[in-house]
This record gives C-alpha cells, sequence and structure tokens, in this order.
C-alpha cells in the first residue's frame, strides 16, 4: 500500500469527512483544525474565528488505488470555490476552503486541478493552496460525526455522497 496524506477545509467538517470516507481508496479521515495561531485550539477557541484555524479534514489515502488528482477534482465538486469564508448555511473565516499540503511534490498535481477549476468557472478562486503549517485534530464528539448522526446537518447534499461513493469503482 503506498500510503499519502492529504488535508482539505471544506466548510463544515462534519460533511467533508463523511463525503471523502465514501471514496474508496481513502484508509482515514479525521476531523480537525489547520493552519492557525494558537497551539491545541479548542472548538469553542476556534468557533471565535479569532484563532486563524479552518475546519480541516485530514485524508489519509491508499496513491496505488485513489490519485491525489481524482481526491483534488472531487474536492472541488463538493465546495463552491468562489464563496469566500462560507460554505452551504456555515459563515466565518473557520469555513473556509483549503487544501493544505505536507508534501511539495503534490503541490504542482493540486495546482493543475486548480487551474482547470478556476478557467471553468472564470473567476480567481478564494480557495486556499498553502503548505499544512499545524493540525490539530477536533474533540471525539466530531469524529465521524455524521455516521454516529446520520440525520445530522451537513452542507453537502446526498447525491454528492452516492456520487464519491461511485468515483473510482
Amino acid at each position: 500500500m503506498a500510503t499519502k496524506e492529504i488535508f482539505f477545509a471544506g466548510g463544515c467538517f462534519w460533511g467533508t469527512e463523511h463525503y471523502f470516507k465514501q471514496i474508496r481508496g481513502v484508509t482515514s479521515t479525521e476531523a480537525g483544525y489547520a493552519n492557525g495561531d494558537i497551539e491545541n485550539p479548542t472548538y469553542e477557541e476556534v468557533y471565535t474565528d479569532k484563532t486563524g484555524f479552518a475546519e480541516t479534514v485530514h485524508i489519509t489515502y491508499d496513491s496505488d488505488i485513489v490519485s491525489l488528482r481524482l481526491l483534488t477534482e472531487l474536492f472541488f465538486r463538493s465546495i463552491d470555490p468562489l464563496s469566500l469564508n462560507c460554505q452551504g448555511n456555515d459563515h466565518g473565516t473557520r469555513y473556509r476552503t483549503g487544501i493544505y499540503y505536507t508534501n511539495e511534490a503534490d503541490r504542482h498535481i493540486i495546482e493543475e486541478v486548480y487551474r482547470v477549476v478556476e478557467h471553468a468557472v472564470g473567476e480567481p478562486l478564494v480557495v486556499e493552496l498553502e503548505p499544512l503549517r499545524n493540525f490539530y485534530p477536533a474533540e471525539e464528539y466530531h469524529q465521524d460525526y455524521l455516521d454516529k448522526h446520520p440525520n445530522g446537518y451537513c452542507h453537502l447534499p446526498m447525491a454528492l455522497m452516492l456520487m464519491a461513493r461511485e468515483a473510482n469503482k
């Protein structure tokens, strides 16, 4: 198995985590907070929008089964790349969109997809593309939230979840 990782901020991490769990080749997901300004933030601190963190999902995947290119393409299907600090009904800097990488070699692949999406929408995207500076796992009650609460809030439509399940079969 060729294990790799990527970090996607796609608005509320409950839906983003559940969405990526559907994709064959994703081996684990973890909701958390990325690229902020303090150590060990709590949800209550992040919620103030004063910590610089974005709700983010740490994705571990088997690159022999699913490519970073496909994961990035699927990420862009799950967000509005022109919406600044807002996805669905969620507003605030903690809900900004971003792609945070740990391997500099991944940047080229991500940038290629980014440019295709930007060309398709015809406007500059507001999706951050940066190296991961830091990541802190969210509290346990946020992990696998939609598995624990199947009727819980999710800004992503069910049709998108079903599409992700079939994306690379």
